[in-house]
């Protein structure tokens, strides 16, 4: 007898990121990616930002299993919350994915608080619970992603993960045509696609071109070469790599979690570096410009990324200078055009030539364009569609690929994070609303700051404020002293005062000694420096605010 399955979207839809659908069925529940986003300008203060899963810790029964399509962090970097929070038996991904997040939860002491086990395309369906499940390789900017087919009491579905039609990919594993054409032989009655790139025409390039770019590119140049890319984009720095040993340049590698991945995928085999091939950021010294290759994180203008602080001349290790080219290999996430733009001038500034996806064809996406989610379409030949993945324009997009793909329109669910799908004997319906916000991580605390404002007034009436008014001059000077405006500190004495004021002035001194001039660098240190001191003198930690003004 049909039964009934609910698909309950945490994350991932009206957004690009945080990326979290739980499936339920006969009081069991599997989690379908356990991600998370990364904060704009007006979350002051906030680290990172989670789906709300208080629906998952309220359950009585735990979570059967959590399923990971990828190793993304839009699509587990949430996982050691929800592992702290909530009580889940299993945790299944490929290969790769399972050493990525092996990592993480051995940093977060969270290596026992789930079962580990490894997801293979080639292995046949897994049951878990009343879900038989089923991973389908598929092609992404990553490798190791697996589209997941989920048998349930209420119907047949096919959650895409992230995906592209790659037909020559830098490992030879294309997306499985073959078996997802034997799914839609089948019957798939629901597909949850990934929306990503619905609006876009044609097809995404393979990776390979952007390997074929790089040949062409490198060998000709004389300086230090530095290429920027996500740190999880493997066959993008393999590809790199592989030109440097070529042309007989030392590779470097800079950036925390790109050296922590690149580790990562050659000891699981997943990238071929030689040994000698290889060295150490404070090595650089030895070898002339043009015998090394750097790759470096900092790609989205991230502050205090590798690249951003190599721009302002801030890094302790590797500087540009004329004769230099700077390769960015990825495409700015909405939101981080304006602080790519400025690490693009600083590196200009600095006499670099710096390549972009606008110029030159350096970067691919890793997300199918609308032809390829029309292909998906046809071979799934899905009853019913349920866009995901992707802001409600992205969404709406994939959602008229279906109706031109014959999907009925009363079988084409725009759903938003918190409805409650129902599938039943395969036909989907919204039946309901949980509450589905989202989680801050701030610190060493999760969940905490429910308003991010709350949180700011909190900290001004239980520390206080500083305001630190520093004035540079067009020559690259500060103009007398800086300012200092304090409200609720615990009444600084005259002497804390001058220490405060001439702290502040050996930062700026020391940076612009150096030539760092970025305003956001020389907040920071302030912010750093002056924090420092006044938690050593009071024990408090006042918000510091400095502001930097150039006349």
């Amino acid at each position: 007898m049909p039964g009934t399955t609910r698909i309950i979207p945490l994350g991932g839809l009206g957004e690009v990121g945080k990326n979290m659908t739980v499936y339920e069925a006969d009081g069991e529940a599997i989690v379908v990616d356990a991600g998370l986003a990364f904060p704009r300008d007006e979350h002051l203060g906030v680290d990172l930002i989670l789906p709300d899963f208080s629906y998952l810790t309220d359950r009585e029964r735990p979570v059967r299993a959590v399923i990971l399509t990828h190793g993304h962090e839009d699509h587990v970097g949430a996982l050691p919350y929800v592992l702290r929070q909530a009580r889940v038996q299993e945790v299944w991904a490929t290969r790769l994915t399972l050493g990525l997040i092996k990592s993480k939860l051995d940093e977060h002491g969270l290596m026992r608080a789930a079962e580990l086990m490894e997801a293979d395309p080639d292995g046949g369906p897994v049951q878990l619970g009343p879900f038989t499940v089923e991973f389908v390789r598929v092609a992404h900017s990553i490798p190791d992603s697996v589209a997941v087919l989920i048998d349930s009491p209420g119907g047949r579905i096919l959650h895409t993960g992230d995906y592209k039609m790659d037909h020559t990919p830098v490992d030879g594993l294309r997306t499985d045509v073959g078996r997802l054409a034997a799914i839609g032989n089948d019957g798939v009655d629901l597909l949850l696609g990934d929306s990503t790139n619905a609006e876009r025409p044609g097809v995404t390039g393979s990776e390979r071109l952007v390997g074929e770019a790089f040949r062409q590119i490198i060998p000709r140049l004389e300086g230090r070469v530095l290429v920027a890319s996500f740190a999880s984009n493997v066959h993008r720095m393999q590809q790199a790599i592989d030109v440097a040993v070529d042309v007989g340049r030392k590779v470097c590698v800079v950036g925390r979690s790109m050296r922590k991945n690149v580790n990562i995928a050659r000891n699981l085999g997943y990238m071929e570096v030689p040994d000698d091939a290889l060295i150490r950021p404070n090595e650089l010294g030895e070898y002339a410009p043009g015998e090394v290759l750097i790759l470096c994180t900092g790609s989205q203008g991230e502050p205090l990324s590798a690249l951003v602080r190599i721009a302002y001349g801030d890094h302790p290790a590797v500087e540009v200078e004329a004769g230099d080219t700077v390769i960015i290999s990825a495409k700015p996430v909405p939101g981080n055009e304006l602080s790519v733009h400025d690490a693009i001038n600083q590196l200009a500034r600095r006499g670099a030539e710096v390549l972009h996806q606008e110029i030159a064809p350096i970067h691919v996406s890793g997300h199918g364009n609308s032809e390829e989610l029309r292909t998906m379409l046809g071979l799934v030949r899905p009853r019913a569609v349920m866009p995901v993945h992707g802001e409600f324009r992205m969404m709406a997009a994939h959602a008229r690929l279906a109706r031109e793909s014959g999907v009925a329109e009363d079988r084409i669910v725009l759903a938003e994070n918190g409805s409650v799908v129902e599938l039943e004997d395969g036909v989907p319906r919204l039946v309901d609303r949980i509450e589905a916000g989202v989680t801050f991580v701030d610190g060493l605390g999760v969940g905490d700051v429910q308003d991010v404002a709350l949180r700011d007034r909190r900290h001004l009436s239980e520390d206080g404020v500083l305001i630190v008014v520093a004035t540079l001059t067009g020559s690259n000077g500060v103009a007398g002293q800086p300012e200092l405006i304090a409200r609720g500190l615990a009444e600084p004495d005259a002497e804390l005062l001058d220490e405060m004021r001439e702290e502040a002035q050996r930062v700026l001194a020391e940076l612009l000694e150096d030539n760092v001039s970025e305003i956001k660098l020389l907040q920071e240190h302030l912010h750093d420096g002056l924090g420092q001191l006044i938690y050593d003198r009071t024990g408090r930690r006042p918000m510091i605010l400095p502001v930097v003004v150039e006349v």
